[in-house]
């Protein structure tokens, strides 16, 4: 069972409509777009988008704080590709989510990169939440 928060730091509120063929925003009006099935072709993003921008900042920051842990600098280029599949599982009848995270850490020692990985997929709040449910699995460039 999942403990409850002791603080809170920030909470982000949305209003979404319409599902995969809908609307998000936020309520600062800061993000307000269309939402569209994958491969419909019609102007949206889709959910999976969205999850994979949301890890892959996450999880640069959770390098960042590793990084300020280990006493690496994490380069300022630093950068994640994110591939956030949408699949099923249970000879099909359930669907599910894979993701890769494709990280690049240039200028840094292998030893230093998986270091920062490794520590940062142990703390990311994102890493936490997937833990268990959805495979993740990392390459370093």
């Amino acid at each position: 069972m999942a403990k409850p928060l002791e603080t809170v730091l920030y909470t982000a509120r949305t209003y979404t409509t319409g599902g995969r063929d809908g609307a998000g925003r936020t309520d600062d009006g800061a993000l307000t777009l269309p939402l569209s099935p994958p491969g419909s072709g019609r102007p949206g993003t889709n959910p999976e988008q969205l999850f994979g921008i949301g890890y892959s900042a996450c999880f640069i920051g959770a390098m960042q704080l590793a990084g300020a842990k280990l006493g690496i600098t994490v380069p300022r280029d630093v950068a994640v590709d994110a591939e956030v599949s949408l699949g099923k599982t249970d000879g099909g009848a359930k669907y599910a989510l894979g993701v890769n995270l494709h990280i690049s850490l240039p200028g840094l020692p292998a030893e230093q990169q998986r270091q920062l990985v490794e520590t940062a997929h142990q703390t990311c709040p994102y890493s936490a939440a997937i833990r268990g449910n959805i495979d993740v699995e990392f390459s370093i460039a």
